[in-house]
């Protein structure tokens, strides 16, 4: 695993040290899908649907993951939703193992899919999930997107206090979300986690106490990025007319807190 105090540069990322102009700017990590091809050292594949331990990924979603869906394509990752043959496909990758870290200032640049039905997101989960399962992992949704209600951004965070319910979340709606690439912005610190979208603050959540139950935030996360088709969040309705449907990340940026914070 890579951790941030590594000093490590690829030809798509850079873990450690920035210098940019008179200031200085520690990057914790970065990803410009430069080049043709998913960097493997940073990126796993997830494929399938869930099935036989997480049938729909634990919401009822439609989707087939298949990397088939994922490519690297003009300085951009896009995730492509189809429906094929019947079935619903799309792609989603993580970082887990590889690109890990605790605190940070979390820059993502993409341009969401619209479809009603289709639900892009780019998320974060505890690196213990696998020890001790969600939601005593912690979840953190730095952007998610449904397209049965246009114009609105939610920004959500899981604990085993909320039973992993959607409660810490914050439903904002952006004129013309829609509309090109724009900035979203987690800024996760010891104490607080706060939203932003273009630079405008969203949200920001302090919790009840600082326990393992209601901040589970105090540890190493890893990225997911994807977008799912239909279940729980994303509805019941699919519009198949606006499928194939695209949604653009353009790039990663992971910086560390500044010291004031």
């Amino acid at each position: 695993m890579r951790k941030y105090s590594e000093i490590i540069i690829t030809g798509s990322f850079l873990i450690g040290a920035f210098l940019s102009g008179q200031s200085q700017e520690k990057i914790i990590f970065e990803e410009n899908f430069n080049g043709d091809k998913l960097d493997m050292s940073v990126w796993n594949y997830e494929e399938g649907d869930g099935c036989p331990n997480l049938c729909g990924w634990g919401n009822n979603e439609e989707q087939i993951y298949d990397r088939k869906y994922v490519e690297v394509k003009d300085g951009n990752l896009v995730i492509t939703a189809v429906k094929k043959d019947g079935e619903y496909y799309s792609g989603k990758i993580n970082s887990k193992n590889n690109v890990e870290f605790t605190y940070g200032v979390i820059e993502v640049r993409a341009k969401i899919a619209t479809g009603k039905g289709l639900w892009p997101a780019i998320w974060m989960l505890g690196a213990n999930i696998s020890e001790v399962g969600w939601p005593a992992s912690g979840e953190i949704d730095i952007l998610e997107y449904i397209g049965r209600e246009t114009g609105t951004v939610f920004t959500s965070l899981h604990t085993p206090a909320s039973h992993g319910n959607t409660i810490n979340t914050k439903k904002t709606k952006i004129k013309d979300i829609e509309e090109g690439f724009h900035t979203y912005k987690a800024v996760w610190t010891k104490n607080y986690i706060e939203f932003f979208v273009d630079d405008e603050q969203l949200y920001r959540f302090t919790p009840e106490k600082y326990d393992d139950k209601h901040y589970p935030f105090r540890k190493d996360f890893y990225f997911l990025i994807n977008m799912a088709v239909g279940g729980n969040l994303g509805g019941a309705e699919i519009n198949d007319q606006a499928l194939p449907d695209k949604f653009y990340i353009d790039h990663i940026k992971v910086t560390e807190l500044p010291e004031d914070l």
